[in-house]
């Protein structure tokens, strides 16, 4: 065992902890876990906790079905709601083979060797990200319903706010928990919310994402609500977006700062991530409902950037010093962070790479269809369809992400195209597979 894994064995001594989670995600970013006794921590980090494969979605074949859980000791963590008198810690954990192998569907390996390739160029990156979700009330069995928590609109206040005791107690939960929550409020729809992190590495961040929805139903339930981060859950009402922010540093210096220019590195960046928009995007919008999002309430549909405009696929916020970055407005919050978070950052290196020339700015409201018709330019894919068939044509996405997990990724998203299609009722069939599960 390493150092910093005795340190865990020694903080689960001191602190008593009884039952450790095992966490990490499928290929869709549904997280899993698996529970173990906290003496059985020294054999989990020595060899791994074995566990079925082919009974995760997107993950394996009934005949190859063994995989190992491995905790990432970087990663520990008391899970605040859960009974102080035998606490219980929770681990992020990597996936092996047998036989010791890295697992290839592990999208949390994914990442660390995409956020590793900027190293090469002196290069660090940093990402924060910006998550919204809706809260519900529920019937008098406990059960969802489709009544929004308030009706609320953007930074209102109590009363009209209702959300408010839930987000003081996530972001205390998210602090305890070493995370960090930098900003919470009321957004633009009936029971809306937000919260935004401060930024920290790539790897960093998405455990952040995955360990802030986990958080955010739990307590949501103990508050006697539902929270439910599908995309759009009214036709009329904004979208939840999950915002992913960047910056780039060399030699400590921000290269989102000031002006950028086309031939610059954040411009070069920039211009990779938007190259690549349209073949990521079943990754960074993987459910049918993630497309009623697209063109309205402040979330982009054109493969376009400009300074402050909400309107945009990439915006540059008004900021100074480590504020200052590029925000990519597309993701929503059903993604798996990992995969959207790797995909981007592998586009924008490859724009660093081959030193891809930034375009002008699109300094214009692109909700208005006759201005967007004006500059010609791409839109994002207006349905998961049309998304998988242009995923599926991608060099760039055969490059980056193993032949199997992309079938299986592709395949299921497939299914759920057909379900769509073939649905006399959709509407229920949403409800049942999206609501009550993202």
């Amino acid at each position: 065992m390493s150092s910093s894994a005795q340190d865990i064995l020694d903080f689960a001594q001191d602190n008593d902890v009884k039952f450790v989670r095992l966490a990490f995600c499928d290929i869709f970013g549904v997280q899993k876990n698996l529970a173990i006794l906290a003496e059985e921590l020294p054999y989990a980090f020595d060899h791994g906790i074995g566990f079925d494969g082919s009974s995760v979605n997107g993950f394996l074949n009934v005949e190859e079905s063994d995989l190992l859980l491995k905790p990432d000791p970087s990663t520990v963590t008391i899970l605040p709601w859960r009974p102080m008198d035998g606490r219980v810690m929770r681990l992020f954990c990597d996936i092996y083979r047998p036989n010791g192998q890295p697992f290839e569907g592990n999208t949390r390996s994914y990442l660390r060797q995409v956020a590793g390739r900027f190293a090469s160029l002196g290069l660090t990156c940093n990402v924060g990200a910006e998550c919204e979700f809706y809260v519900f009330e529920l019937d008098d069995r406990g059960r969802p319903t489709r009544i929004p928590l308030d009706h609320g609109g953007y930074f209102d206040v109590a009363p009209l706010d209702k959300g408010e005791d839930l987000r003081r107690e996530i972001c205390l939960c998210m602090e305890e928990m070493g995370l960090h929550p930098l900003h919470s409020h009321h957004e633009s729809g009936p029971g809306q919310n937000e919260v935004d992190f401060r930024y920290t590495t790539p790897l960093d961040a998405a455990d952040t994402i995955l360990s802030f929805r986990s958080a955010v139903k739990v307590l949501a339930a103990q508050h006697g609500a539902y929270a439910s981060f599908m995309p759009k859950p009214f036709p009329h009402a904004s979208g939840s977006g999950l915002h992913i922010n960047i910056s780039l540093y060399r030699d400590g210096k921000n290269l989102f700062e000031g002006d950028i220019a086309p031939d610059s590195v954040a411009g070069h960046f920039m211009a990779g991530v938007m190259r690549r928009a349209r073949e990521i995007t079943p990754f960074l919008n993987p459910i049918p409902n993630s497309y009623a999002r697209f063109g309205s309430c402040e979330a982009p549909r054109y493969v376009s950037w400009s300074r402050q405009n909400r309107s945009q696929l990439v915006r540059i916020p008004a900021a100074s010093g480590d504020s200052c970055r590029m925000e990519l407005r597309n993701p929503d919050p059903s993604c798996n962070p990992y995969l959207a978070i790797g995909l981007v950052l592998a586009a924008g290196f490859e724009g660093l790479q081959e030193k891809l020339e930034l375009p002008a700015p699109v300094n214009r409201n692109l909700f208005d269809p006759t201005e967007a018709a004006a500059y010609g330019l791409e839109s994002l894919p207006t349905s998961l369809r049309d998304a998988v068939e242009i995923a599926r044509a991608s060099d760039f996405v055969r490059r980056e992400l193993p032949e199997e997990m992309a079938r299986r990724y592709f395949d299921e998203q497939w299914r759920q195209c057909e379900l769509q299609r073939a649905s006399a009722n959709w509407n229920e069939i949403e409800q049942e597979n999206y609501f009550l599960t993202v």
